[in-house]
Order: C-alpha cells, then structure tokens, then sequence
C-alpha cells in the first residue's frame, strides 16, 4: 500500500552505542612468538608472513 515509503525506523540503539577508538582495535593477530621455541618451519612461516605484509603496504601505497 506504500506506507513504509518516507517511514524511517526509529532505532534507539543507534546512536548511543559508543564506536571503539582506533587505538583500541586489534589487527586480529592474537599470538605470540618466541624465536627460542620456534623451529625451521615457524621461521620459515614468520619470513613469509613478513614479506607478505611488506607485499601489501607497497600495494596499498601505490
């Protein structure tokens, strides 16, 4: 019948849940890494990861 056009919902939640800061947010890499328990492939796996990320700033800075 074209009554819900020009309705907006009323949501009280909206505006008074707070946003998180920026310093707050994690980049979701919740592990640590000691290189006195690490073996062969834990280096190996840590050096990709580096040269993976290292590949992803210069791509998001081009």
């Amino acid at each position: 019948m074209g009554r819900s056009r020009g309705h907006k919902k009323h949501d009280k939640n909206q505006n008074s849940l707070p946003q998180t800061p920026a310093a707050l947010k994690s980049d979701g890499v919740d592990e640590e890494f000691s290189r006195e328990l690490a073996d062969q492939a834990d280096m190996e796996a840590q050096a990709r990861a580096n040269a993976a990320n290292q590949r992803a700033r210069v791509k998001k800075n081009q």
